[in-house]
């Protein structure tokens, strides 16, 4: 897994530490650097993927599109260029970058420091999850509901992805049909399905979400998949006919990446997702987020960004349900840090929160959800 990792003036970030959990949660209010602390992570992996040896970080791949160099480096930097230092159980790998002239700052890719040292063992390196095919980065801007969703073998059978371009997971239904009857790793399970098939368990976790809905996949060659939803009814048939998923709940198309990503991963596979409560009801957010720490426990490495108190409010609720069911996820495997920014020197702060036996979080920075408080105060009289 990945332990700890450091971004030095790269966007918004001066000189950032995170200790990364098996569950890492970023929170914060708009534009305090949250979604550029996942970037060094998306560049590197694009960059081993195209180059092996690291020479150079490309600005505008598929996966994170940045810009130009002067767009990545920290505005008020002494040095054109940037750095990132990551940890794993293992070991310590430092990426150092550096523009070496004015033109360099326009360019779309970022050469290695002369000074660095990017010699790494590449067994090293493509044991990490980062670097290899056990691994899934979802968007916020993943697709909706589609009328089909496209179909590539390579990308599904060789990479084993669901994304290629932004986090789309524009490969999820063609992922999810390949790989249908593959085991779901038990701890993951949901207990109201029998069946222990990814198809079943996405299935099961989806009708936490969508009570009695069910799954259709259909293969339309050229076309890609076609998916269409049905819901059990007590009528004399037994459930309704198929909907398109345009006809059917947004959160149920958009959170289904979410969780065929889960529940195909490995032991030390790496997940990174951008608001994963996106859609969804409290009580979908509450089982969402339960299904996050019981892999997260499991041991499948999860980092996600988020707005949403339900979401954090529900890692602090397994944290308990473990301390008493020894279910859910233990406080000592998660990491939760909310994000402000220094106005004078215009750069993130990231501050860890504490959580304490019984799930609670203490002495909590300005900002961190406190939004319900104001406006209960307010309502109140106070």
């Amino acid at each position: 897994m990945l332990r700890n990792l450091s971004i030095n003036n790269f966007k918004s970030h001066k000189n950032t530490d995170l200790k990364l959990s098996n569950l890492t949660v970023l929170c914060g209010s708009n534009g305090v650097g949250k979604s550029s602390t996942l970037h060094p992570l998306l560049l590197l992996r694009q960059s081993y993927l195209k180059n092996s040896s690291f020479d150079y970080l490309d600005l505008k791949s598929d996966a994170i599109r940045i810009g130009t160099v002067k767009d990545a480096i920290y505005q008020l930097s002494e040095k054109e260029g940037f750095l990132f230092n990551i940890e794993t159980d293992n070991q310590t790998f430092i990426f150092d970058f550096e523009a070496l002239n004015q033109s360099d700052l326009s360019k779309t890719l970022i050469k290695k420091s002369h000074t660095a040292n990017h010699t790494l063992d590449k067994s090293q390196i493509t044991a990490i999850s980062l670097f290899n095919t056990n691994f899934q980065f979802i968007s916020a801007a993943r697709l909706g509901p589609q009328s089909t969703y496209p179909k590539d073998d390579v990308v599904v059978e060789i990479n084993n992805q669901i994304s290629v371009v932004e986090g789309k997971a524009e490969y999820c239904i063609h992922y999810l049909e390949k790989n249908k009857n593959e085991d779901v790793i038990p701890a993951i399970c949901n207990s109201n399905q029998k069946f222990q098939d990814l198809l079943s368990q996405t299935i099961a976790w989806e009708r936490e979400i969508g009570e009695g809905v069910n799954v259709i996949i259909k293969d339309v060659g050229n076309l890609g998949y076609e998916l269409k939803y049905s819901f059990d009814t007590q009528s004399e048939l037994g459930k309704t006919n198929e909907f398109m998923p345009s006809n059917v709940g947004f959160g149920l198309s958009y959170v289904m990446p979410i969780l065929v990503a889960i529940l195909s991963a490995k032991k030390d596979a790496l997940i990174i997702i951008e608001n994963p409560e996106a859609h969804l009801h409290p009580n979908g957010i509450a089982k969402l987020t339960e299904l996050m720490c019981l892999a997260a426990e499991a041991g499948i490495q999860i980092i996600i960004e988020t707005h949403s108190d339900h979401v954090i409010n529900g890692i602090l609720v397994q944290c308990k349900r473990f301390e008493e069911e020894a279910k859910g996820i233990a406080k000592d495997h998660v990491s939760i840090y909310h994000f402000d920014r220094d106005e004078t020197e215009h750069c993130t702060k990231a501050t860890k929160i504490n959580i304490e036996e019984g799930g609670r979080v203490r002495y909590t920075p300005k900002g961190f959800f406190d939004q319900f408080t104001l406006d209960r105060k307010y309502l109140m009289g106070f």
